[in-house]
């Protein structure tokens, strides 16, 4: 089976696809009805989506993880530990591969006429991995720990704009200082893992509601977890008796260790190995497009990031057909220097794309009166795959355009602590967020902890605000519009392509299902999936 093919049989499996429409692609690519039907059921098969198998030790191998990494959640930044939180925290809500809400310590979730008030009924019953239940109370003070600036929650963006939150009997009550539709969305922030009391006293004690414990806890090395015997859903997660996740930055070490068999499931495969390693026995590459993004990020408060034709000459100078071409070989679309693609809902379609041109770059490079001194972007191999090639191909043409582009490469461990959002010109990536007003109010709206682009524009925040009032999506998706472009022409994102998800998959693995909002299942596949012969 070729891989459009494998990929669109996971697209039925995980409901992403009806079987009808699945045999008219495969009738487009020369398939017959009754082959596209039997491949159907061999790939359900040998998937095991069907009858879930308990037991075993699940072994992940992945990229982002660092020695200063912590358990507590509302630091988290990058995959690593990512995977750790997911494993012994949950949330109120997630949002689903098909967009819609899942509910998980809320039961349920009801809005008052005008979206100003918001009703999460707490679920009964539900116990902490400390032996005590969770209550509407635990709720009310982790999100109280995320909406304080002291946190330093990578949440604090969402929580702006609640004007009161509080208790009443089962209920969580959320009020706003206006309306959003999309805030059951925003509960879906994977920060807000709901601890108990808050997670005020010991935020990284990794005590929560998920279906595993931490066991061995070495940051940037090794983490190992054990299943919860009194996991309140276990039927839907948590097949593997034990999990292991080793932190593997080099996208080498990670391929290698997938192919030797030392891991079975790695995120990130570097698109360069994706095809070859895609033929390899007793493996599969997996791939996802979504709203995840690979990025330049230039602090907007920071000469010479300040001057607007400076980034407008690096914008320009940029050659993002090039690097879709060389760095994703086509996992992945063009960017067009602003966090939001099709993927999302109300995207503008209207919006222009921003073409490499050496003549605006070297025309902006000249108004913007620059000294001529270097121009220091830092990058390391895990920011993003293929992020040096992509730094050194920027680099060339920016030279081609008179721009003093100077690389200075960085070491993994310490990027996601000392480099980004700290230093001013640096590479990184985004998973993206399940609806546009999670992305802006997350990374762009002025006093978000994770502005790594420094964007502070009182304007931006109106129409931000404005957005999240509007419940009418064609007047929605004209305020989004106008902030989009506003990103584009002044913002200090430098985004020349979408990415798609990739993850390299051992055979021993089933029950695997893409998701589009974030890799490797949105970060769970370690307990939605089970290993066949457990």
């Amino acid at each position: 089976m070729n891989n459009e093919l494998k990929h669109l049989t996971g697209k039925v499996a995980s409901g992403l696809m009806t079987r009808r429409e699945f045999v008219g692609r495969a009738a487009a690519l020369g398939v017959t009805a009754a082959v596209a039907n039997t491949m159907l059921a061999n790939s359900a098969a040998a998937d095991g989506h069907a009858k879930p198998v308990r037991g075993g030790m699940m072994k992940i191998g992945s990229s982002g993880g660092e020695s200063t990494n912590t358990q507590d959640p509302a630091l988290v930044a990058s995959e690593a530990p990512l995977n750790n939180i997911r494993s012994w925290g949950e949330l109120l809500v997630e949002v689903d591969a098909k967009g819609e809400l899942d509910y998980r310590m809320a039961e349920s979730v009801e809005a008052s006429a005008d979206a100003k008030q918001w009703v999460f009924k707490i679920r009964k019953g539900i116990p902490f991995s400390n032996g005590k239940d969770m209550t509407p109370d635990d709720v009310l003070k982790t999100m109280q720990r995320h909406s304080n600036e002291d946190s330093k929650s990578g949440a604090l963006g969402i929580m702006k704009g609640i004007a009161e939150m509080k208790v009443d009997g089962d209920n969580f009550i959320v009020n706003l200082e206006a309306p959003n539709a999309d805030l059951p969305y925003l509960m879906s922030d994977y920060h807000l893992m709901i601890q108990p009391g808050g997670g005020m006293d010991d935020p990284g004690a990794a005590i929560g509601t998920g279906a595993y414990t931490l066991e061995i806890d070495e940051p940037g090395v090794r983490h190992a977890f054990k299943r919860r015997d009194d996991y309140w859903d276990a039927e839907n997660r948590g097949f593997a008796d034990e999990i292991e996740q080793l932190v593997l930055n080099d996208a080498t070490a990670r391929t290698a260790a997938l192919q030797s068999g030392q891991v079975h499931i790695i995120n990130r495969v570097d698109p360069k190995v994706a095809a070859l390693l895609d033929r390899a026995p007793n493996l599969r590459v997996e791939s996802v497009a979504g709203r995840g993004h690979y990025v330049f990020i230039a602090h907007k408060d920071t000469a010479p990031f300040d001057n607007n034709d400076v980034m407008l000459a690096l914008k320009y100078a940029i050659n993002r057909d090039e690097m879709v071409d060389k760095i994703l070989r086509g996992y992945g679309t063009k960017g067009n220097d602003m966090p939001i693609n099709a993927a999302y809902p109300l995207f503008d379609e209207t919006i222009p794309q921003r073409e490499h041109s050496i003549e605006k770059a070297k025309e902006h490079y000249a108004k913007s009166g620059h000294d001529g001194s270097p121009i220091v972007l830092r990058v390391a191999d895990g920011a993003f795959p293929g992020a040096v090639d992509a730094a050194a191909l920027f680099q060339q043409s920016a030279q081609a355009a008179g721009i003093p582009l100077e690389i200075k490469r960085e070491p993994n461990d310490g990027y996601w602590s000392e480099v980004w959002n700290v230093q001013p010109f640096c590479a990184s990536y985004w998973g993206g967020r399940p609806v546009q007003d999670q992305m802006y109010s997350t990374a762009y709206l002025s006093t978000a902890d994770w502005n790594d682009t420094r964007w502070k524009r009182p304007e931006f925040d109106a129409m931000l605000n404005a957005a999240k009032a509007e419940l009418d999506n064609a007047k929605r998706k004209e305020i989004y519009s106008k902030m989009g472009r506003m990103l584009n022409e002044e913002g200090g994102l430098i985004l020349p392509m979408f990415n798609d998800f990739v993850a390299g998959v051992s055979s021993d693995i089933g029950g695997w299902a893409d998701d589009p909002n974030g890799p490797v299942m949105n970060n769970m596949s370690h307990f939605k999936c089970w290993l066949k012969d457990a």
